[in-house]
């Protein structure tokens, strides 16, 4: 499209001959913005060049082998879904006091291994490390792997080692949005979270999907939320906003998860604010993680929706309370509104049983 002039004057032709697009995001808004435009007026008028040579510049996703759209820096994972930390929280704490007592105050978060990050469709190896079964320390695959319902939020502007970013600045960090699995290994995660929180049973993979939506993208998809939310004064705004997405989890092409990214208690721009507070500092390509999104009804883990196994599930006429090898576990999302429709793809990932000498 760059060498057919269609952004002639706007950018120069390496930005697009980059495997990943941090340098086109470096780019700024106002550019990434009007590329945008350009691009989906082309596709809405009948005559364009680019809709009369449509399968010159597009092709089938099928055709085509998916990268990762970002070479990611920095990967945090948050906690932000009140309900998935109220259910987790029950099962581990009991239900008189599931949230622990600084939950409500601030988004809690990990962060996560970068290097781990791969794109929809690259099979998962099932993790190894030390379990605790009967009260024994022994070392073995793990036979609790869950996925985690996640939306990711991509950044799209660096700020400075050691200065905050006010919330009221958020929405200039961030470029879009994309699917994400936080793939999860319970077993191993309960015997060695305490005292530091996760490790090796979350970082041996997490699954992406292979485009970013940008949030301008999303602007008809606004909602207010948690409008009486007493939060301090660093993580307050005037008018807190979400985004109406619907989020769907299939197991062997089994629905089992629907809800909606609006139902989180702490929102993009309070994560954020959170996150730089104390001055560590944001850069382009960053990925951070919603936390599992769950719901009042939906839940969107396994380790809720079987309660970490005791109430197992009936997917295609077979038992299950976590992940076997061969299940095939795909997100997928899409908003919808006054015949507006924005999709983001799936996220799929395939379970295996480790091969010797892998």
């Amino acid at each position: 499209m760059y060498d057919a002039g269609f952004f002639e004057g706007i950018v120069v032709e390496d930005v697009f001959e980059k495997n990943f697009l941090n340098d086109f995001i470096h780019l700024g808004k106002s550019v990434t913005n009007k590329i945008r435009l350009i691009i989906q007026e082309e596709l809405t008028l009948k005559d364009s060049s680019l809709r009369l040579n449509f399968d010159l510049y597009f092709f089938d996703d099928k055709s085509v082998t998916m990268h990762l759209p970002l070479k990611v820096g920095d990967y945090t994972d948050f906690y932000s879904s009140r309900h998935h930390a109220e259910n987790v929280g029950e099962l581990f704490r009991g239900g008189d006091n599931p949230l622990t007592e600084n939950w409500i105050h601030m988004p809690i978060a990990y962060h996560g291994r970068a290097s781990s990050i791969v794109v929809s469709g690259t099979e998962i190896i099932r993790p190894e490390g030390q379990l605790l079964k009967q009260n024994k320390v022994v070392f073995g695959p793990s036979e609790k792997v869950d996925f985690e319902l996640e939306f990711a939020t991509v950044i799209g502007k660096s700020s400075q080692l050691g200065n905050p970013v006010e919330i009221s600045d958020s929405e200039e960090y961030i470029f879009g949005f994309c699917l994400l699995n936080d793939w999860s290994a319970r077993d191993i995660q309960s015997w060695e979270y305490k005292p530091l929180g996760p490790f090796l049973g979350k970082n041996f993979a997490t699954t992406i999907s292979p485009w970013i939506v940008t949030i301008e993208a999303l602007n008809l998809f606004r909602v207010s939320v948690n409008p009486k939310k007493k939060d301090l004064p660093y993580l307050q705004m005037h008018q807190p906003e979400s985004f109406d997405i619907n989020l769907k989890v299939h197991l062997n092409n089994q629905e089992i998860t629907h809800t909606n990214f609006s139902k989180m208690y702490w929102t993009v721009h309070q994560q954020i604010a959170r996150h730089t507070v104390n001055g560590c500092n944001l850069k382009v390509g960053d990925i951070m993680g919603s936390g599992t999104i769950s719901d009042e009804k939906e839940k969107g883990s396994l380790l809720e929706q079987t309660y970490n196994g005791e109430k197992p599930l009936k997917i295609k006429g077979e038992i299950r309370t976590f992940i076997e090898n061969g299940d095939t576990v795909s997100l997928s999302g899409y908003a919808e509104k006054n015949g507006v429709k924005v999709g983001f793809g799936q996220a799929v990932g395939t379970l295996k049983k480790r091969k010797k000498n892998e």
